[in-house]
Protein backbone atom coordinates (compact mmCIF):
# COMPACT_ATOMS: atom_id res chain seq x y z
CA UNK A 1 0.00 0.00 0.00
CA UNK A 2 1.24 3.50 -0.79
CA UNK A 3 1.94 5.73 2.21
CA UNK A 4 -0.60 8.58 2.23
CA UNK A 5 0.65 12.12 2.59
CA UNK A 6 -0.88 14.17 5.38
CA UNK A 7 -0.85 17.29 3.24
CA UNK A 8 -2.20 17.83 -0.25
CA UNK A 9 -0.67 21.18 -1.15
CA UNK A 10 2.68 22.10 -2.61
CA UNK A 11 4.26 25.34 -1.47
CA UNK A 12 6.40 27.52 -3.65
CA UNK A 13 8.37 30.49 -2.36
CA UNK A 14 9.28 33.30 -4.66
CA UNK A 15 11.23 36.46 -4.01
CA UNK A 16 10.76 39.94 -5.42
CA UNK A 17 12.74 43.12 -5.11
CA UNK A 18 11.21 46.00 -3.11
CA UNK A 19 13.46 49.05 -2.90
CA UNK A 20 16.62 47.84 -1.22
CA UNK A 21 14.98 44.90 0.56
CA UNK A 22 13.97 41.46 -0.62
CA UNK A 23 10.54 40.23 0.34
CA UNK A 24 8.95 36.86 -0.19
CA UNK A 25 5.45 35.52 -0.60
CA UNK A 26 4.12 32.01 -0.32
CA UNK A 27 2.17 30.79 -3.32
CA UNK A 28 -0.11 27.86 -2.56
CA UNK A 29 -0.75 25.37 -5.36
CA UNK A 30 -3.30 22.66 -4.72
CA UNK A 31 -2.34 19.26 -6.12
CA UNK A 32 -5.45 17.47 -7.37
CA UNK A 33 -3.98 15.09 -9.95
CA UNK A 34 -1.11 12.65 -10.31
CA UNK A 35 0.82 11.55 -13.38
CA UNK A 36 1.75 7.90 -13.12
CA UNK A 37 4.47 6.59 -15.43
CA UNK A 38 5.14 2.87 -15.43
CA UNK A 39 7.89 0.98 -17.24
CA UNK A 40 6.75 -2.63 -17.71
CA UNK A 41 7.53 -5.75 -19.72
CA UNK A 42 5.85 -5.74 -23.16
CA UNK A 43 3.84 -8.94 -22.66
CA UNK A 44 2.10 -7.39 -19.61
CA UNK A 45 0.60 -4.47 -21.58
CA UNK A 46 -2.79 -6.02 -22.40
CA UNK A 47 -3.38 -7.12 -18.81
CA UNK A 48 -2.49 -3.69 -17.43
CA UNK A 49 -4.50 -1.79 -20.07
CA UNK A 50 -7.69 -3.82 -19.59
CA UNK A 51 -7.41 -3.58 -15.82
CA UNK A 52 -6.92 0.19 -15.85
CA UNK A 53 -10.03 0.59 -18.00
CA UNK A 54 -12.01 -1.59 -15.57
CA UNK A 55 -11.13 0.60 -12.55
CA UNK A 56 -12.16 3.81 -14.30
CA UNK A 57 -9.07 5.16 -16.06
CA UNK A 58 -10.39 6.78 -19.22
CA UNK A 59 -7.18 7.30 -21.17
CA UNK A 60 -3.59 6.10 -21.25
CA UNK A 61 -0.53 6.84 -23.35
CA UNK A 62 1.65 3.89 -24.37
CA UNK A 63 5.19 4.25 -25.69
CA UNK A 64 7.67 1.65 -26.83
CA UNK A 65 10.93 2.07 -24.97
CA UNK A 66 14.32 0.43 -24.65
CA UNK A 67 16.34 0.46 -21.50
CA UNK A 68 18.92 -1.17 -19.32
CA UNK A 69 18.97 -1.58 -15.57
CA UNK A 70 19.70 -4.42 -13.20
CA UNK A 71 18.41 -6.88 -15.76
CA UNK A 72 21.34 -5.97 -18.02
CA UNK A 73 21.37 -7.27 -21.56
CA UNK A 74 21.79 -10.68 -23.06
CA UNK A 75 23.49 -12.31 -26.03
CA UNK A 76 21.75 -13.85 -29.01
CA UNK A 77 23.06 -16.11 -31.71
CA UNK A 78 22.03 -15.14 -35.25
CA UNK A 79 23.37 -16.99 -38.30
CA UNK A 80 26.37 -18.18 -36.40
CA UNK A 81 27.34 -14.76 -35.05
CA UNK A 82 26.89 -13.74 -31.44
CA UNK A 83 25.24 -10.37 -30.79
CA UNK A 84 25.03 -8.52 -27.48
CA UNK A 85 21.62 -6.95 -26.84
CA UNK A 86 22.28 -4.15 -24.34
CA UNK A 87 18.95 -2.33 -24.37
CA UNK A 88 15.92 -4.49 -23.72
CA UNK A 89 12.45 -3.65 -25.06
CA UNK A 90 10.04 -2.20 -22.52
CA UNK A 91 6.68 -0.42 -22.55
CA UNK A 92 6.13 2.95 -20.90
CA UNK A 93 2.57 3.72 -19.79
CA UNK A 94 1.56 7.25 -18.82
CA UNK A 95 -1.69 7.95 -16.97
CA UNK A 96 -3.03 11.14 -15.37
CA UNK A 97 -5.67 10.48 -12.70
CA UNK A 98 -7.33 12.28 -9.80
CA UNK A 99 -5.49 12.31 -6.50
CA UNK A 100 -8.15 10.01 -5.00
CA UNK A 101 -7.80 7.34 -7.71
CA UNK A 102 -3.96 7.36 -7.78
CA UNK A 103 -3.28 4.82 -4.98
CA UNK A 104 -5.66 2.31 -6.57
CA UNK A 105 -4.03 2.74 -10.00
CA UNK A 106 -0.52 2.40 -8.57
CA UNK A 107 -1.42 -0.75 -6.64
CA UNK A 108 -3.13 -2.27 -9.68
CA UNK A 109 -0.16 -1.62 -12.00
CA UNK A 110 2.26 -3.02 -9.43
CA UNK A 111 0.22 -6.19 -8.94
CA UNK A 112 -0.59 -6.84 -12.61
CA UNK A 113 2.92 -6.14 -13.97
CA UNK A 114 4.61 -8.25 -11.28
CA UNK A 115 6.32 -11.46 -12.40
CA UNK A 116 8.78 -11.78 -9.53
CA UNK A 117 11.75 -11.69 -11.89
CA UNK A 118 14.33 -9.01 -12.38
CA UNK A 119 13.27 -6.41 -14.96
CA UNK A 120 9.61 -6.11 -13.91
CA UNK A 121 9.93 -2.32 -14.16
CA UNK A 122 9.33 0.82 -12.16
CA UNK A 123 6.49 3.23 -11.38
CA UNK A 124 7.07 6.99 -11.15
CA UNK A 125 4.50 9.34 -9.57
CA UNK A 126 4.45 13.09 -10.22
CA UNK A 127 2.12 15.85 -8.98
CA UNK A 128 0.17 17.62 -11.73
CA UNK A 129 -1.05 21.16 -11.07
CA UNK A 130 -3.42 21.53 -14.00
CA UNK A 131 -4.58 19.97 -17.25
CA UNK A 132 -6.27 21.74 -20.17
CA UNK A 133 -8.25 19.96 -22.88
CA UNK A 134 -7.32 21.69 -26.12
CA UNK A 135 -10.63 21.09 -27.95
CA UNK A 136 -13.00 22.47 -25.29
CA UNK A 137 -10.77 24.52 -23.00
CA UNK A 138 -11.84 22.51 -19.95
CA UNK A 139 -9.30 22.40 -17.16
CA UNK A 140 -8.64 20.45 -13.99
CA UNK A 141 -10.20 17.05 -13.33
CA UNK A 142 -12.89 17.66 -15.98
CA UNK A 143 -10.14 17.67 -18.65
CA UNK A 144 -8.91 14.21 -17.70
Amino acid sequence: MIAKKTFKKAYLLYFFYVGTFFAYKTLTIEVIMKKIEAIIKPFKLDEVKEGLQSIGVSGITVLEAKGVGRQKGHTELYRGAEYVIDFLPKIKIEVVVSDKLAPEVIDFIRESAHTGKIGDGKIFITDIQDVVRIRTGESGEEAI
